[in-house]
């Protein structure tokens, strides 16, 4: 199994708060090289500065310490049991720092930097015990002493510490220890003290601890190699140091005839690597061979590594390949020593798979495997066959449900010979049981569409499906026998596509002459071995590739949408956590010490957004440039600092400076703009839109984002509405089971609350605005957090508003305005009141955000192999923005001149003393008239009144004709009653209007 990166821990989490007891203090441990440096458990608690709780180690002495078999252990501040967290088998450097993440909640606002060891261990914000171990095993009693503790740290109210007990950290800071982690005086009260979480990984800069650092030279070399008489075989060995060039290598042990050193090639530059071949000849005769070989570099330094070589005949084959891994779930041979051999399919970091050639035809079980030796090379090709005996093991990456077979602990690894072939197999998405092909090499025989690209940049991956993958609830309500076959069938229509690579890639694959690849984009004739385990978001079936994969740019970049014309255009666009306010605490205006406000809080970790003003510099002109593009006559906002009018009116000041003139101004705030760091707010063009009153929004409870409503008059004189909303999102999901838990139907967490929202906002706030304005033409846009089908939009539609976006994107292909876990549907909505349905001429989402990897944004991230940063609208924000082309029509016009008015002549009734007569209308055009149709009577005698008038318009009556259309040449008439007391004679001036006054 290949094991790039560990799967990211996925159950919500709660701070684990220890119980007040009474302190004592531990015997102190001895001062070591390796201590712990930092402590922070409020990862992922509300308002904590970081989603993971992490503890970090760091190397105080001055040479190097292997961490092979180490751990880090936590228990609770009284608790006697400890939970263990494995550290990785490296050589921690003097002033090197080494990050261990753990536990992730629901809450914070920042990801850790790449860490260096994973684990699941809930560490509590105030009160525990961390301890660093020299073994893996779990230690146990209250206060653990031995050779096997090296480090230990209570904090808050625990019961075991060394000397005092430290200080207790909270949600936003952690417990640091002094002088970068260089002090160490057996007293955590005295060693350590509170403040901003800093995390540092092996990569971050050292910090020396009373003297320069000496870097010794990095050997890497097999423990062993393997070779059958008379055969020979070969070894890559190499050697680094991150200060110096590896100059030399040579054999320093007494060896056989025929066992040399060839081809050495020396480090090209500081840090690089330097390798030479370890070759066994043919002639050597059977037996055990330690070999030292010594790596030199130009400090004079030197480092010796061993290989232990063992010329010996073939073992037995005790099983082959499909045997091994059998027909059910897990192999009937895990856990036990096996013997096998295949041919060498594909090498990668930590492995390599081999594959039986001819197979046994049973389709149920796999004829492939994957060998892990660690971070052991192997001197093994593709193409040659080898016999391997070994542990067969069922792996099951953290979080997945199913396990993965392999071989691990190998105890030989012989090549028989090269120039073999294995044919790839023709699979093709959707597919049952990728299980089946576990380790085989494939070849997917229809071409495969990028579905999801948001780990490229930092694993190498992109997930690819047969065709794109629709959220189910985006097309078929909740709950549906659809909804549910589409979730089976999405569940199996699924790869992900690996680089290779077991750490962030140095360069980013899979990009095209664009510096992008989008989501839509295809490859053809993919063709890799399967592979199982962590990936960007959990697990998944990967192909790591054996041929290079070329993709077809199969949905390209294009232009704003071009919809038909209308009189205002509208647009719905969020833009991702546009603050003023910093990270870390400065503000664009140059202010320091500055911080966001989320309900009653006030700090610089309730923003988000950008960390500095050169991210926020990036993050600006980007979303400038996609407004510009757009532009738009009004543009609803989503996701913009929630301080009054600052942050959309600097957006709107350098928007127009962008444009070169000043074309849009803010539309004032609402009185309530809600309790969260974030608001919707509103930009429009004075020039071509009034505002009519002043903005309203709606501070119901239920609301911790209002809606803001604007009433606006267009050029015309015709008024509308428009709503801007962001219900609450899917994630963070409350703890427990209930309505608003992700309940499985694809609609995730927080449903509930989204319909009440829905639900005020149709029963209660439309009618306010609509009332306000005189006008029932209402528009709602914005980002809803609810997919087209989903339970909250239904809420709307069965209100009267009409879905434009199923209404003009549907009949030509899927909705979209968002990916994530390689499913694409609209969480960014355009609905109309049924009065205004008819005046939308089209609607269109730009795919200009949700289609581009995440690695191309405005985040200047030291993590990125490579910052391919460019000023243009392209992943500007992770939704797409949606535009709404209106044509506002006037209520009523004047269709006189397309029709005929006869009257019969009038007649008196003696009954009532009323004139009474007929009036007919007739359509003179040649197209269909559409009503309701309302003749008005003018220039009436004074005295005379209209009797059976429908009503009365600038002083005149009118009449409502009884049709409503007139086909070409068809004729509406009706009878009218005129009061004549004066008996004089009767004339007027016939108007027919269409529509209603």
């Amino acid at each position: 199994m290949f094991r790039p990166f560990p799967a990211v821990p996925q159950p919500l989490r709660l701070t684990v708060m220890a119980a007040l007891l009474a302190s004592f203090s531990l015997p102190s441990v001895a001062a070591s090289d390796i201590v712990i440096s930092q402590v922070y458990g409020g990862g992922g608690n509300a308002g904590a500065s970081y989603r993971n709780d992490f503890i970090e180690i760091f190397n105080r002495g001055a040479g190097a310490v292997n961490l092979d078999g180490w751990s880090v252990q936590y228990s609770s501040a009284a608790g006697p049991g400890w939970a263990v967290t494995a550290l990785p088998p490296i050589d921690l450097q003097p002033g090197q720092y080494l990050l261990v993440q753990e536990a992730k909640g629901a809450g914070g606002t920042q990801e850790l930097p790449t860490p260096d060891a994973i684990g699941t261990l809930a560490l509590s914000a105030t009160s525990g015990k961390v301890l660093l171990s020299n073994g893996k095993a779990a230690l146990s009693g209250t206060l653990p002493t031995g050779a096997a503790v090296i480090d230990l740290v209570g904090f808050g109210t625990a019961n075991g510490f060394e000397g005092t007990v430290a200080p207790a950290p909270s949600n936003t800071v952690a417990i640091v220890r002094a002088n970068g982690g260089c002090t160490d005086t057996d007293d955590n009260g005295g060693d350590f003290a509170t403040g901003g979480a800093t995390p540092r990984n092996t990569g971050a800069p050292r910090h020396a601890c009373g003297g320069p650092i000496v870097h010794q030279i990095v050997a890497t070399c097999p423990a062993s190699l393997e070779v059958l008489p008379g055969k020979g075989g070969r070894a890559l060995l190499r050697a680094s140091d991150v200060d110096g060039v590896v100059l030399a290598a040579s054999l320093v042990s007494p060896t056989a005839a025929g066992i040399s050193l060839a081809g050495f090639s020396p480090a090209g530059a500081v840090g690089a690597s330097a390798s030479v071949s370890l070759l066994v000849a043919p002639s050597v005769p059977v037996g055990n061979y330690p070999v030292l070989v010594n790596f030199s570099n130009d400090q004079q330094h030197s480092a010796v590594c061993k290989v232990d070589v063992a010329v010996q005949g073939l073992g037995t084959v005790s099983h082959t390949i499909a045997q091994i891994q059998g027909s059910g779930a897990a192999s009937p041979y895990a856990n036990s020593v096996q013997t096998t051999e295949g041919v060498v399919t594909l090498v990668v970091g930590t492995g390599f798979f081999i594959q039986d050639a001819a197979g046994d035809g049973d389709p149920s079980t796999s004829d492939g495997i994957f060998v892990y030796t660690g971070n052991t090379p192997v001197a093994v090709r593709p193409g040659e066959l080898v016999q391997v005996t070994g542990t067969v093991v069922e792996y099951t990456p953290a979080g997945a449900s199913r396990s993965y077979t392999e071989f691990k602990d190998m105890t030989s690894i012989v090549v028989r010979g090269a120039g073999h072939v294995v044919v790839p197999l023709n699979v093709a998405l959707p597919h049952d049981d990728l299980g089946e092909l576990e380790g085989m090499l494939v070849r997917f025989s229809q071409p495969l569409t990028v579905s999801q690209n948001a780990y490229v940049g930092a694993r190498g991956e992109l997930t690819l499906s047969s065709g794109r993958r629709e959220v189910p609830t985006n097309r078929h309500a909740a709950r549906s026998p659809e909804v549910l076959a589409l979730m089976v069938a999405n569940g199996k229509n699924i790869i992900v596509l690996d680089d290779g690579v077991f750490v962030t890639p140095a360069t980013i694959p899979y990009l095209g002459a664009d510096d992008t690849v989008r989501s839509g984009d295809t490859v053809s004739d993919l063709t890799g071995v399967v592979d199982f385990g962590a990936i960007g978001g959990g697990v998944a079936y990967k192909l790591q590739p054996t041929v290079v994969p070329v993709f077809s740019r199969d949905n390209p970049r294009s232009g704003v949408p071009q919809l038909a014309p209308g009189n205002v255009k509208v647009a719905s666009a969020n833009v991702l956590n546009f603050f003023t306010t910093f990270t870390n605490g400065n503000d664009v205006f140059g202010q320091t010490g500055q911080g966001c406000t989320l309900g009653a809080s006030t700090s610089r970790s309730n923003c988000r957004g950008a960390d500095t003003l050169a991210e926020f510099t990036r993050q600006r002109d980007k979303i400038v440039a996609e407004l510009k593009a757009i532009d738009a006559d009004v543009v609803g906002l989503m996701e913009i600092q929630n301080n009054g009018d600052i942050a959309v009116g600097h957006l709107v000041e350098h928007l127009n400076a962008a444009i070169g003139e000043a074309s849009y101004a803010v539309v004032p705030a609402p009185a309530a703009t809600g309790t969260d760091a974030i608001r919707v707010a509103m930009i429009y063009k004075p020039a071509r839109l009034g505002l009519v009153g002043g903005a309203l929004s709606d501070a119901h409870a239920i609301n911790n984002r209002p809606p803001m409503a604007q009433t606006f008059r267009a050029g015309n004189g015709e008024k509308f509405s428009l709503i801007v909303n962001h219900l609450k999102s899917k994630g963070s999901c409350p703890p427990g089971t209930g309505a608003d838990a992700d309940n499985g139907d694809s609609q995730g967490c927080w449903n509930a609350t989204r319909v009440q929202q829905a639900q005020r906002l149709v029963g209660s706030f439309v009618p306010q605005v609509a009332l306000a304005a005189g006008d029932a033409d209402v528009l709602i846009i914005g980002d809803l957090n609810s997919y087209g089908a989903e339970d909250p939009i239904q809420v709307i539609a069965n209100a009267g508003f009409v879905n434009e976006l199923e209404r003009f994107m549907r009949p030509s292909g899927m909705p979209y305005s968002y990916v994530f876990g390689g499913q694409s549907g609209y969480l960014d909505h355009a609905l109309a009141s049924a009065s205004l349905s008819g005046q939308v001429a089209g609607v269109a989402e730009w795919h200009v955000n949700a289609d581009e990897p995440v690695v191309i944004d405005y985040n200047i991230d030291t993590a990125k192999p490579q910052d391919l940063y460019q000023p243009t609208p392209y992943r500007a924000s992770d939704h797409d923005p949606v535009v709404i082309s209106l044509a506002l029509q006037p209520a009523w016009h004047d269709v006189t001149a397309s029709v005929g008015v006869v009257s019969s002549g009038l007649a008196v009734n003696r009954a009532t003393q009323q004139y009474t007569g007929t009036v007919s209308v007739t359509n003179r055009s040649g197209a269909v008239l559409d009503g309701p149709f309302q003749l008005v009577f003018g220039g009436l005698p004074a005295g005379v009144t209209l009797a059976n008038a429908s009503g009365s318009h600038a002083g005149a009556p009118y009449v409502t004709l009884p049709a409503a259309s007139l086909a070409p040449g068809a004729t509406a008439s009706f009878a009218v009653r005129f009061a004549n007391p004066s008996k004089v004679t009767i004339n007027y001036s016939a108007s027919v209007i269409a529509g209603n006054f």
